[in-house]
């Protein structure tokens, strides 16, 4: 009767103990999430700082969006950098996505931030050049955003056949 009573102790300290940890995992696993979010979130914003930081590089990535091909050596450079510096930056977002780090409504506006840059023909051939710097997996998917054949809206309101501003001294 003793030892009966000792193993109902035992399972009323231990039961309570076993919740407390299984909610302190819990906690965890949230705060990590966070964290990586934020993570990824502090990497965008140091990437697109290229354009509000470098009005040369905007006009750059302008004319390399249209056409990748009419860009010079030195601007195929720059922007062929930037894009696979962004397009690492995707890759991870997917990744964390399938990890379940990213809930599917952050999955939903990265996919719609690359679908916006991937439709344009200058990316597309850039695309064709270093695809193969990607993992097969996500590589897939930018080809699947390919295919839909979705038309390039994001800058459409940006006049990207007019001349640009005189340059300032």
């Amino acid at each position: 009767m003793l030892a009966a009573i000792g193993q109902l102790a035992a399972v009323c300290v231990g039961i309570p103990s076993l919740i407390y940890l299984a909610v302190q995992i819990r906690e965890q696993t949230k705060e990590r999430r966070h964290a990586a979010v934020n993570a990824l979130t502090s990497q965008w914003g140091d990437l697109t700082r290229s354009f509000h930081d470098n009005g040369e590089f905007c006009a750059i990535y302008l004319r390399g969006v249209q056409s990748f091909d009419d860009l010079d050596a030195v601007s195929k450079l720059r922007f062929s950098s930037f894009l696979n510096r962004f397009f690492k930056n995707f890759q991870a977002m997917y990744f964390s996505y399938q990890d379940g780090v990213l809930n599917a409504s952050l999955w939903g506006e990265v996919e719609r931030t690359m679908s916006d840059v991937i439709a344009y023909p200058g990316t597309q051939q850039w695309w064709e050049t270093r695809r193969h710097w990607h993992t097969e997996e996500f590589a897939r998917v930018i080809d699947a955003l390919i295919a839909r054949g979705d038309k390039p809206t994001a800058y459409s309101t940006y006049k990207l056949g007019a001349p640009g501003p005189s340059k300032v001294v």
